[in-house]
């Protein structure tokens, strides 16, 4: 998954049930005890952090947004880079003076962070819990047996997890769009990743549980919902009876609930998406016209010393394939710059790729080595910081270029708009997003978030459509 920095201060909610929620806006309880939740890495983890809310709220706890009053302080992290890891570190730092100025405090680090250090995060006496990703259904009982000179952790990862009969409390504030996650795990094992060690192997959730936590976001006014996977590709599931479900009837059975819904997912592998799942998207309106399609790098070497399970060519005949059948779809991508025995020859292989695809945006990062990636123990980070930056920011001002090529041919194109809210610019203005993910800021009549608009583009930026209305 890319990395999205999410820091989450959610709100006070009443527990949820499964079939259909009774409460999904926040309401607030001061007798309760209070929880304080900050979110880090992809939209996997602000899922998560809504199922550990569900969990917790089932047993009397209530969320704050104030960590000054919260009895219990959790980060939900990540670890799919260093630098993500040593933002938890400076906060467990900020932590540590709730816990001097108010007894009681308790300070726990799940996800993937806590997944992959397991104990080192108790040396200093400042974490008293410590969570991996299967561990949820744990917590209260975790929490109840913490005392100060018994910290608890639970860092088993499991095979059969997948949180499907819980349903999450929803912590976005405008109640437009939410996540429902669709799997769990990786088998991929990429050498570069971190996530089959912290998230454990792959298992795709009952899509029976899927539909119906999609059905309740509906009813509940939401107007979008994306499903989330490490790999949404090769989710299948399959019954005890013999049923088969893969991801192109998942989407099939989603959409089919809702003309009035929109549909998104993330994240495809390039490796793993087939015509069924193109044929699938071109034959529902409401499944948005756009996919995340991480290439990392356009040079096939380092494709097979990354174990992509593909090369340049097969790539770039998968986005031949998506554009012949959805021709305005959106697709954007990560890139890593650097990876181990990076050359020059490889680093202008992806740059000539990216001026041939033409990505709407992309995610870039410099390579990061994980410890515990095979990665790390097969090949060494070689490349020096100062190639690395240099590439990545070589990258980033192609992109620029490719943004701003791909939003020159939206003009003149008419779209429909989900209304996010208000520009950030001019109040007169609102901002939403089409089909392809492409930001739109258009004149407002008035409308409020959720409602859709159609308009007509104008001009352009490398991030925004600018619109005028037709409708």
């Amino acid at each position: 998954m890319s990395e999205i920095i999410f820091i989450e201060k959610l709100y006070l909610c009443y527990p949820i049930q499964y079939i259909y929620m009774k409460n999904i806006r926040p309401i607030q309880d001061p007798s309760r005890p209070k929880v304080y939740i900050e979110t880090y890495g992809c939209q996997m983890n602000v899922n998560d952090s809504e199922v550990i809310l569900s969990i917790l709220q089932d047993e009397g706890y209530a969320l704050t947004e104030n960590m000054d009053e919260a009895n219990v302080i959790l980060a939900n992290t990540c670890s799919i880079r260093d630098n993500a890891e040593q933002r938890i570190w400076g906060r467990v730092d900020q932590f540590k003076l709730q816990k001097r100025r108010r007894d009681g405090v308790v300070i726990g680090i799940v996800g993937c962070m806590a997944e992959r250090l397991k104990d080192k995060l108790l040396e200093g006496h400042v974490v008293d819990l410590v969570a991996g990703p299967d561990a949820y259904r744990n917590l209260p009982m975790l929490l109840r047996a913490i005392t100060p000179e018994n910290p608890q952790i639970d860092t088993l990862l499991s095979h059969e997890e997948t949180y499907a009969d819980i349903s999450p409390v929803r912590m976005d504030r405008n109640g437009i769009s939410g996540f429902v996650s669709i799997m769990r795990g990786c088998n991929n094992v990429c050498s570069y990743c971190i996530v089959p060690y912290t998230r454990g192997a792959e298992r795709s959730r009952d899509p029976y549980s899927i539909v119906r936590e999609a059905q309740e976001l509906f009813d509940n006014g939401y107007k979008e919902v994306t499903l989330l996977g490490q790999n949404v590709d090769s989710y299948l599931w399959k019954s005890e009876d013999g049923e088969q479900v893969n991801f192109a009837r998942l989407l099939e059975m989603v959409a089919g609930i809702s003309p009035d819904m929109r549909v998104r997912f993330s994240t495809s592998h390039p490796k793993d998406i087939s015509d069924e799942v193109i044929h699938t998207m071109a034959a529902y309106d409401n499944i948005c016209n756009h996919i995340h399609l991480p290439v990392q790098s356009g040079s096939s070497i380092m494709l097979e010393k990354m174990r992509r399970k593909y090369d340049r060519e097969w790539y770039l005949e998968r986005v031949r394939k998506i554009r012949s059948v959805i021709p305005d779809c959106g697709i954007t991508t990560d890139v890593i710059a650097g990876f181990s025995g990076e050359t020059e020859q490889d680093h202008t292989d992806t740059l000539t790729l990216m001026e041939e695809v033409v990505f709407d945006s992309a995610f870039m990062f410099a390579y990061s080595e994980r410890p515990g990636t095979l990665a790390s123990k097969k090949y060494p980070d070689d490349i020096p910081y100062e190639v690395k930056t240099q590439r990545l920011n070589e990258i980033i001002a192609l992109q620029g270029r490719m943004s701003l090529k791909s939003n020159e041919r939206e003009i003149g194109r008419r779209l429909k708009v989900l209304v996010e809210g208000p520009s950030k610019k001019n109040p007169d203005e609102l901002c939403g997003r089409a089909g392809s993910n492409k930001m739109c800021v258009f004149p407002s009549r008035g409308e409020k978030p959720g409602d859709y608009c159609e308009v007509e583009v104008t001009g352009v930026t490398s991030a925004t459509l600018l619109c005028s209305r037709i409708d």
